[in-house]
């Protein structure tokens, strides 16, 4: 199973019964976090292959390894996002897939379609190795 990244992580906490007007307007929303679906997956994958994807803007490789350990993944695709060329609102990205043996393979900039084909390559070759 390929899960892409969260659309979100946090939502508001309450939801008003109608529009907020200006007038009467909040200074401040609270938040609460969404449930975690990938990790969910990870803690009753029983011997599946699973991929999920990290979008970082620091410590790329500590952080995605992080996630990938704490989510019992077999390999995760972190995206540096929020430069010009890649990540959110750009048709091209770089990354870096890390694997569950702290193999690290990096993509160079390139489209995003050619970035999921090279993804699901690295996932065809782990299936193949199982």
């Amino acid at each position: 199973m390929i899960m892409a990244a969260a659309p979100l992580d946090f939502r508001p906490r309450s939801v008003a019964p109608q529009k907020i007007k200006k007038s009467k307007g909040h200074s401040a929303i609270e938040l609460e976090p969404t449930p975690d679906i990938l990790h969910e997956l990870g803690s009753r994958k029983n011997g599946k292959v699973l991929a999920g994807f990290a979008a970082e803007t620091e410590d790329f490789a500590t952080n995605a390894l992080a996630k990938l350990k704490s989510k019992n993944l077999d390999l995760i695709v972190v995206n540096a996002v929020g430069g010009p060329d890649s990540g959110f609102d750009s048709d091209t990205n770089r990354a870096s897939i890390i694997d569950a043996a702290g193999g690290v393979r990096d993509i160079p900039l390139m489209s995003k379609s050619e970035m999921a084909d090279a993804v699901l390559d690295r996932v065809a070759a782990l299936l193949a190795s199982k």
